[in-house]
């Protein structure tokens, strides 16, 4: 039977897992500073996980049974929160929940967040031809219940930067592409988030050439997420996380306007409409 939480509800098991996670550094004597040094993790890093704005990821539930000589206990534990999202990407889509804003740049694809249902089955399908279509749906309908984060008026405050092939990439077909324009359109004309778009006329600019994230939190430091094709990487060191604001800030200066960038959105729309009607 589960036990009840702090609100007197049912127990869910990440939450269990957490209370046991802080209940057996404590018997072992160890702070979160001690058990992070171990681990070759923070202390911070490890009240993270206690307090739920970190996954227990399986390869360091490994490391935590090692020096609090559990077996196996908390790699079990791990293994069984099974996430909707892509294993490289499952810990992001939690930090999602907890953040007060979130600043993007994207040179190709629109970011996850914004992607429409027929857009994320596009991008997903291009990336596994070979996977079966309940897996291909599994995770387009885990992408799309992330927009639920923009249901909220105010937070988190979204920030993308998106390169012009973005734009003009075509991601299954016309229709779709003006219909994922649009959708950005009016999350813009809601005012739920702001995008600028670098031209092809800018030419080099100090942004990357992939995508990348930074992440910010009300009680906790920035955090930034870089991502390939098959593969992700989270970084939290504060010297490396300041690199990539520098890199962001750099491609919001070569971008245009938010004005402007919106009606080159519509524009490009358009056009994608008139050719999708032909």
């Amino acid at each position: 039977m589960a036990r009840p939480n702090d609100e007197g509800g049912a127990q869910t098991p990440e939450e269990f897992a957490r209370e046991e996670l802080r209940g057996k550094r404590e018997a072992a004597g160890l702070t979160q500073e001690g058990l992070g040094e171990r681990i070759f993790a923070t202390g911070a890093y490890v009240g993270m996980m206690e307090s739920g704005r970190r996954r227990l990821r399986p390869e360091i539930a490994k490391l935590i049974d090692r020096e609090l000589n559990t077996g196996d206990y908390f790699y079990r534990l791990a293994k069984a929160f099974k996430s909707k999202h892509i294993e490289y990407f499952a810990t992001v889509a939690e930090l999602e929940g907890l953040a007060t804003a979130t600043y993007e740049y994207a040179c190709m694809l629109v970011p996850g967040l914004l992607q429409t249902e027929d857009y994320a089955r596009a991008v997903i399908r291009a990336a596994s031809p070979t996977a079966l279509g309940e897996r291909v749906e599994a995770l387009v309908a885990a992408r799309i219940e992330r927009a639920r984060l923009l249901v909220d008026p105010e937070t988190p405050e979204v920030w993308v930067v998106l390169h012009e092939s973005v734009l003009r990439t075509t991601v299954g077909g016309p229709a779709v592409m003006a219909a994922q324009l649009r959708r950005i359109s009016s999350y813009v004309r809601a005012h739920r988030i702001t995008v600028q778009v670098v031209p092809f006329s800018a030419g080099a600019h100090g942004a990357l050439n992939s995508l990348v994230r930074i992440i910010q939190f009300a009680d906790a430091p920035d955090v930034a997420y870089t991502e390939g094709p098959h593969a992700g990487q989270l970084l939290d060191y504060p010297a490396l996380v300041q690199r990539y604001w520098r890199s962001y800030d750099l491609a919001r200066a070569a971008a245009l306007s938010p004005e402007v960038s919106l009606t080159l959105i519509e524009s490009v729309a358009e056009e994608y409409a008139t050719c999708a009607q032909t």
